[in-house]
């Protein structure tokens, strides 16, 4: 008895000795696949929503992602601004750019080269603020060849991606190249579950129907979320101890 009540003495101590963990704040920049999602476009869901629901007290998610941005465009409208002006030294930037980068008849496309560069500019001004920079290559969309294999659609911005990350010592999760692993596991029919895919009639949102490849249902936003999160306890940053996966119930 006498020994328990020292143990948990001594562990209330501890608990007193150890320092707190200062807040931070994770921003995401990006485009409509993360973005926060009007009503009415309901189940159309970014992964950015879900992802706000597995940190600690100590972690708050700022989702700036706004659809349909680019690198360039993220920047000309202000929203990288925004993001500059609110950030502390300590905190995190996640960015994730490519769908609309890529579109040569997109009035947001950007060159290879532009892309490129806008990268590393991103990340040179996040770095200049004390703030760690993420690059996560675009997640991929839903497209399947004849033989039920899963093709990529962002093969040339995503090494970009990679390969800016690579020669700026860079934080890198690779959505792009896990994102096809999740459709191809799941498979042709089942992976339409993880996208806005609805037939005439079934959602009022919808009446016509909808055949999405690009854009997740709520299942699927959570279950990118959730690649982003086992990815990034692989890169072993102070976010790690401050995840927060609920139990699951038996």
């Amino acid at each position: 008895m006498k020994k328990t009540v020292i143990l948990l003495f001594s562990l209330s101590l501890l608990s007193f000795m150890l320092p707190e963990k200062k807040k931070l704040k994770i921003f995401l920049a990006g485009d409509s696949t993360i973005s926060i999602k009007e009503p009415r476009y309901y189940p159309e869901t970014g992964w950015g929503m879900p992802f706000v629901y597995f940190w600690d007290s100590t972690v708050t998610v700022v989702n700036k992602a706004k659809n349909g941005r680019s690198t360039s465009s993220f920047r000309n409208e202000g929203l990288w601004k925004q993001i500059m002006d609110e950030c502390r030294e300590g905190d995190y930037v996640f960015i994730q750019f490519g769908h609309n980068d890529e579109v040569p008849t997109k009035k947001t496309y950007t060159t290879e080269t532009e892309f490129k560069a806008n990268l590393v500019r991103y990340v040179t001004e996040t770095r200049e603020k004390k703030v760690t920079p993420l690059l996560l290559t675009p997640v991929a969309r839903r497209k399947f060849n004849a033989a039920g294999i899963i093709e990529g659609t962002h093969d040339v911005y995503a090494q970009i991606v990679r390969d800016v990350a690579k020669e700026n010592g860079v934080l890198l999760i690779d959505l792009d190249k896990k994102s096809q692993e999740l459709y191809q596991q799941m498979g042709v029919e089942n992976s339409k579950l993880l996208f806005v895919q609805l037939k005439p009639g079934e959602h009022p949102h919808y009446p016509e129907g909808k055949e999405d490849n690009t854009h997740f249902s709520e299942l699927g936003a959570r279950l990118i979320a959730q690649i982003v999160l086992k990815e990034l306890k692989t890169l072993h940053t102070d976010l790690n101890d401050r995840i927060y996966l609920p139990p699951v119930k038996k």
